[in-house]
């Protein structure tokens, strides 16, 4: 199997599952995270009918329990189990398949949904369960910010010629690569395709003179990992 690197731009907290996946195919994972995460412990409620987590980055500031949480995807469902909560439900997709679950699982009428994100996060989501007749909680549990130099892991792989790939799981990430790439390395990019994770994250990185790029065809890491 080609042993050639695929880049991760996720933070590194992120990178472990996406890391062990490529490797299993037979690539080298390379971490350079475009984003540092900052932990926040937020008051949290008495009692609420579910938690609704949009990353796992939210997990280290819920205590472990058996009220249900909702988790955004695989990964995070994961994640939450192994940080000891008993009761977990995947929406296996995006914060609109996660509303669409809170709707199917939960009652309006049962108490307060707890939504758990980061900052500048989870509008949207909120919104849209306040729509169906739930009271939303939303709690910042974490901070995501992006770094101000482009990663030397990042840029040893270009200058070597050994890049394969760049995944992109997020439009920030995509944005910070974008902004920080030294225009001397963008020659580089010729031999390079970029994964995307959604359109508005392959629109962003369109700005580049990649050697192609590729968009998956559904918001999940399997649809990401089917464009290697």
């Amino acid at each position: 199997m080609d042993r050639r690197a695929i880049l991760i731009t996720r933070p590194a907290e992120d990178a472990a599952t996406p890391a062990a996946r490529i490797e299993a195919l037979g690539y080298r994972p390379v971490v350079a995270p475009m984003m540092r995460i900052t932990r926040r412990t937020p008051t949290l409620p008495g009692h609420v009918q579910a938690i609704l987590v949009t990353s796992g980055n939210a997990l280290p500031a819920l205590p472990p329990g058996d009220t249900p949480l909702l988790a955004v995807g695989d990964a995070t469902a994961a994640r939450a189990r192994a940080r000891g909560f008993t009761n977990v439900h995947s929406a296996g997709r995006d914060a609109d398949a996660l509303a669409h679950l809170a709707a199917g699982l939960q009652a309006p009428g049962a108490g307060p949904l707890l939504l758990a994100s980061g900052a500048r996060q989870g509008e949207k989501l909120a919104a849209d369960l306040r729509g169906r007749g739930f009271r939303v909680i939303r709690r910042v549990c974490y901070a995501a910010k992006t770094v101000q130099i482009f990663p030397p892991e990042a840029v040893m792989c270009l200058q070597s010629g050994e890049l394969h790939a760049v995944m992109f799981l997020s439009a920030e990430t995509a944005t910070a690569f974008v902004r920080l790439l030294p225009p001397e390395l963008y020659h580089a990019l010729a031999s390079v395709a970029a994964l995307a994770i959604g359109n508005s994250v392959a629109d962003v990185l369109e700005r580049l003179p990649w050697l192609r790029v590729c968009r998956a065809q559904n918001p999940t890491l399997d649809d990401v990992l089917a464009l290697i």
